[in-house]
């Protein structure tokens, strides 16, 4: 069984997670979107060669790459990669983050205080506060989020790293590393050289509570609505105004209200309006269509299509539009040819004492995409809670014990 003595994991995440990687949706037609990630794939990329990997490389759009030797006497293996995102979602801010290391005694978990008074979830938010009794936990100070999401992944596979570096012996594949941008706005590993890459295999550290493992997602869409309006001075408006605004509440009332993502769970799937803007003369809307059955999942897109003819057969005119983008499909549909995936990874977590759970994932990863494009790639959890948001927090003893799953998990594939 590993054990976790000689990881320096807290020490790298809390310096990885101080570096602002924020990836820009606006900017999302350029690789990376923003280029404050290169700032920490260049960091890594020294570390990287400091630690005597190889072929060691940041390339211009950001992607971090390097490999390991596999021990003696597993040259002949499969070569296995590990990958983590470089960004974090600009949901709430990632600039100027403060990490610190807290003791939770129970009650509220209190990560800062702000101007509005102190930011905290209580257990009846978040009941896995219940069993966190006694753990050191990593938070910010309430006015960012962690970046945990995906910074914990990172500092876990650089551990590693740094652990095998010292100890070449202990027994592994060649290993491919990868640290990918814009995760968070859907591009993720989409400029991989899978090839180049070379790796049979590939996990993603990208997941939330410890002992997570999963190899199903979310099927992905994006639908921006356009609305058109007509604008004219109030005081003449009768039977000639169009307000775009008032097209996107009627459209909007169209779509069920048990689809929002707040009345879902499990394997169901959702319809999020992510925000709108709106004026009398235009409003666009954007939402995100998520479901894990493909069929369900085409069934959201044509509502939202139906919603949209609907309105503009009520106006008899061609006001609203709707543009669909696909972004990533369930891995199940690859990932289920390679089951053993799982049963290694099942297996890596209960030798470091860990209960595995396989879960759906609500969302996707960097792997949902490379399963698609070759190469299978289920989703290992992190230890991280609360993502997206300025309760984000994980145990340090997670942190440590990633790395000692990651370790047995490539000594199976040796």
């Amino acid at each position: 069984m590993a054990t976790s003595s000689s990881s320096d994991v807290l020490e790298r995440f809390c310096r990885y997670v101080r570096i602002d990687t924020t990836s820009s949706d606006e900017h999302s037609d350029q690789v990376p979107s923003s280029t404050c990630q290169f700032d920490l794939a260049r960091l890594l990329a020294a570390e990287l060669e400091e630690l005597g990997a190889e072929g060691v490389q940041v390339t211009e759009n950001a992607y971090v790459l390097a490999s390991l030797p596999a021990s003696p006497g597993a040259e002949g293996a499969p070569a296995l990669g590990l990958i983590a995102h470089l960004d974090t979602t600009e949901v709430v801010s990632g600039t100027g983050v403060h990490p610190h290391v807290v003791t939770y005694t129970g009650g509220d978990l209190v990560a800062g205080e702000t101007a509005e008074g102190p930011v905290a979830i209580a257990p009846e938010t978040l009941p896995a506060l219940h069993d966190l009794v006694g753990e050191d936990l990593v938070v910010t100070d309430g006015t960012t989020l962690l970046g945990a999401d995906d910074k914990a992944g990172i500092a876990e596979i650089m551990a590693l790293v740094a652990r095998l570096a010292e100890n070449p012996a202990l027994p592994h594949p060649r290993l491919g590393i990868c640290f990918c941008p814009d995760e968070e706005i859907g591009h993720g590993a989409e400029l991989l050289d899978i090839d180049t890459f070379g790796c049979a295999y590939a996990y993603t550290v990208d997941g939330g509570p410890i002992g997570e493992l999963e190899w199903e997602c979310f099927n992905a869409a994006e639908a921006t609505v356009r609305f058109r309006g007509y604008s004219i001075h109030p005081g003449d408006a009768k039977d000639k105004m169009v307000n775009a605004g008032n097209l996107f509440a009627a459209f909007h009332a169209l779509l069920p209200a048990h689809m929002r993502p707040e009345h879902t769970e499990g394997y169901e799937g959702f319809i999020h309006l992510e925000g709108v803007s709106a004026t009398c003369e235009h409003a666009t809307a954007r939402y995100i269509v998520r479901d894990h059955d493909a069929a369900r999942f085409d069934e959201k897109i044509a509502l939202i299509e139906r919603a949209a003819a609907f309105v503009n057969a009520e106006l008899d005119a061609e006001r609203v539009t709707v543009e669909i983008v696909q972004q990533y499909r369930n891995m199940a549909e690859i990932v289920r040819d390679h089951l053993e995936l799982i049963d290694r990874a099942q297996e890596a977590f209960t030798a470091a004492g860990i209960e595995p759970r396989v879960l759906p994932i609500r969302g996707g990863t960097d792997g949902a995409q490379l399963s698609f494009r070759g190469l299978p790639c289920p989703n290992l959890s992190t230890g991280g809670y609360c993502c997206h948001g300025v309760n984000e927090f994980i145990p340090v003893s997670s942190l440590e014990r990633m790395v000692d799953v990651l370790q047995e998990l490539v000594a199976l594939f040796a």
